[in-house]
């Protein structure tokens, strides 16, 4: 308290006046807005009363929410009117996109999904030019492009990549719809503009989500505002939302697509799919099936009676084909078959394909030759289609392939199968190249009917089965009687040279020999008249020597009878030899078989009496071995005058032996018994019988031992 004593009051003045300065300042409402945000202003009462209809905005300087904002600085707004949101500026970061949904405003139209686009000229930053020129409330067609925005935050929402801005109201229902409206921008990649590059040759289809509605029957939108020298319509691919619907755009998969660029679209009112560009190579036209565009009149002609040809733009087959490049064409909207314009090789071997790979299905021609051979033809046809007639090709048979399996096919396969049934196996194999021949021109007004060019038709040699050797059998006969033919074509060469040959040396042996042969020829005719003579003679010696054979022949035949009347006695006598030697053998081996039994016989006896003669022997002596043994016991035991007493010496003898031999101890170191009983002894037992021959008198052991005699 002394403290506060000594201050001066001039201090206490000047607190007083500044607490005094601040409540004046609160309530006249001094606020200050940094640079780099907004104020937004709610009127809590005003004289002129609350908001009508509905609406957020206070147009008219009623209760709510104020349209214009406060920027950077000093402002008075007294709280006891006034409350201030002091908000950040927005700013959309360079090449990025935002967008806008509107709290108030008019409705949208039933057909509408987006916001109209009003010409207040500020992006959205001044809510009462939006509102007095009928901006509608919802999400906007139009976007913000990079840049900082003054949002008033009560009236717009601001949506961008990373963050959503607005001033909370307690709506649970908008919330709600702004985070599935965030979701739906991001899964559409709509913050960001839609980039095409020519590096990877693809184009945009855009679908639209706003508009009219296609007219029944119609599956593409079609192009509109595509021309930039109409600036009321020309939307520059779907960038100016208004001018697209003010040309008369319809929602849907649009015809015209994107091609390379980069172009800045509300995702919320269209979506881009990137699809591969048209590529037509060299070799080859596209021709188009077109599912867009009015009915076009038919350009076939009056002899095609297979389907109708259309110019340009119209729905349905294309005249005119699309020659090699790039395009960008709209494949929701027309359909490209590739034709190839080169020639075009079908091969009937199964394994091999060509280069178009148009004949994977096809394999060689099963025939039946004249001569009941069935064997497979493999062919080769060379065709190329006129890129001026592809289009007609397409409109009769759908797509090259088709035509080759559906038509092609059965004509080669028949007329070949025709071709093989008037001919043997051996002339369809040596004809070939007529058949060839035949073939080539007969089917190239086939061809021509299809509006196709036949270039050539090649035929390989027909193969069997794989069961079948029989063709092989031909062909190596078939080679064989060739190599034959060439043989004798050779060998009759070769004669003619040999006789030629001869013939010339023969007129040159002449020419040199003329003398020569006129002396051989008076040669000749002097060895004629010896060879008569020498014949004459050669006619008796052979006479001679015929004689001599026939001689010699009976000679030989006498002496070979000789021999064999000498073969014959001969083994006679060895066969009786032998017959005779055998039955000697025998009667020998069984007198010695006599004589060896009866040896046996003899001396088993002599064995079996010296047997016997022994055993008696060894009888006797055992007998009287005991008897004298039985004379010494007795004479023994009379020596000590008892029976009894001999035999405890002996039993005492031989149970001393017994205790010395087995460590026996003389006396028990444990006797078992039970009661009175006792344990049987030797020595009471002996003890027991002298006492009981003592007062009986019968002698015990002399009974045994004459038992024992008798046994």
């Amino acid at each position: 308290m002394e403290y506060l004593k000594m201050i001066p009051p001039i201090v206490y003045i000047i607190i007083g006046a500044i607490i005094l300065l601040f409540i004046v300042l609160k309530v006249i409402g001094i606020r200050i807005i940094p640079s780099d945000c907004v104020g937004i202003v709610e009127k809590w009462w005003s004289l002129k009363g609350s908001i009508k209809d509905g609406g957020i905005i206070a147009l008219n300087g009623e209760s709510g929410f104020q349209p214009n904002v406060l920027r950077g600085g000093f402002h008075l707004r007294t709280p006891l009117m006034y409350r201030v949101y002091v908000e950040p500026l927005i700013t959309i970061p360079q090449g990025k996109i935002g967008y806008v949904f509107a709290r108030d405003g008019q409705p949208m139209e039933p057909i509408q999904t987006l916001g109209k686009i009003v010409k207040e000229g500020s992006n959205f930053q001044d809510v009462k030019g939006f509102l007095l020129n009928g901006g509608q409330k919802g999400p906007q067609r139009g976007i913000l492009r990079e840049g900082t925005y003054a949002f008033n935050l009560s009236q717009f929402i601001i949506i961008t990549e990373d963050k959503t801005y607005y001033l909370p109201m307690r709506d649970k229902a908008e919330a709600m719809a702004i985070d599935e409206m965030t979701r739906m921008l991001k899964a559409r990649g709509g913050f960001e503009p839609v980039v095409i590059s020519d590096a990877e040759d693809t184009v945009g289809v855009v679908t639209v989500h706003d508009g009219k509605t296609l007219p029944e029957g119609s599956i593409i939108a079609p192009s509109v505002g595509a021309n930039p020298n109409e600036e009321e319509t020309y939307h520059n691919n779907f960038q100016d939302i208004e001018k697209f619907l003010r040309a008369g755009g319809f929602r849907g998969k649009q015809y015209s697509t994107l091609v390379d660029g980069t172009y800045f679209i509300n995702r919320l009112f269209a979506t881009v799919e990137f699809i591969p560009k048209t590529i037509i190579n060299i070799g080859e036209v596209g021709v188009i099936n077109s599912y867009h565009g009015e009915r076009g009149i038919d350009v076939s002609g009056e002899e095609y009676k297979h389907g109708e040809l259309v110019a340009e733009g119209c729905r349905g087959i294309w005249q005119h084909a699309l020659a090699p490049g790039k395009y960008a064409l709209n494949t929701y909207a027309a359909k490209v078959v590739k034709v190839p314009t080169t020639n075009v090789i079908l091969k009937w071997i199964s394994g091999q394909i060509g280069g178009h790979k148009l004949d994977e299905n096809l394999k060689e021609v099963s025939l039946i030759t004249k001569d009941a051979f069935e064997p497979s033809l493999p062919l080769t046809v060379v065709f190329h289609i006129d890129y001026k007639k592809a289009s007609s090709v397409i409109q009769r048979f759908g797509d090259v392939k088709m035509l080759i399996e559906q038509s092609i096919d059965p004509m080669i396969s028949g007329y070949f199968k025709n071709v093989g049934q008037t001919m043997t196996l051996i002339e369809l194999i040596q004809n070939r190249n007529e058949i060839q021949l035949r073939a080539s021109n007969e089917m190239k007004e086939k061809f021509t009917h299809y509006d196709l060019e036949l270039e050539e038709v090649l035929i390989g040699t027909p193969a069997p089965s794989k069961a079948d050797n029989r063709i092989e059998t031909i062909l190596a006969q078939l080679r064989d009687r060739q190599v034959a033919r060439e043989q004798i074509e050779t060998f009759n060469a070769q004669q003619k040279s040999s006789e030629k040959e001869k013939e010339l040396n023969e007129a040159r042996a002449i020419a040199a020999k003329q003398q020569d042969l006129t002396e051989s020829n008076i040669n000749i005719q002097i060895q004629e008249n010896k060879g008569k003579a020498e014949l004459q003679l050669a006619t008796q010696e052979a006479l001679k020597i015929q004689k001599l054979a026939e001689a010699n022949k009976y000679r030989t035949q006498q002496e070979s009878d000789g021999r064999k009347y000498q073969t014959i006695k001969e083994a006679e006598a060895q066969s009786e030899s032998i017959k005779n030697l055998a039955n000697a053998n025998a009667e020998k081996i069984q007198k010695e078989a006599v004589a060896r039994a009866y040896e046996v016989e003899k001396t088993g006896t002599a064995e079996a009496s010296r047997i016997k003669a022994i055993g008696e022997s060894e009888a006797f002596r055992e007998r009287e071995v005991g008897k004298a043994k039985g004379e010494a016991y007795m004479a023994q035991i009379k020596a000590y005058g008892n029976p009894q007493f001999y035999v405890m010496k002996e039993v005492m003898g031989s149970f001393t032996e017994a205790i010395k031999d087995g460590k026996i101890p003389l006396v028990p170191t444990i006797v078992m018994g039970s009661g009175d009983s006792k344990i049987p002894n030797v020595f009471e037992n002996m003890m027991s019988l002298v006492l009981t021959e003592k007062i009986t008198g019968k002698d015990f052991l002399a009974e045994a031992l004459k038992n024992t005699d008798k046994n």
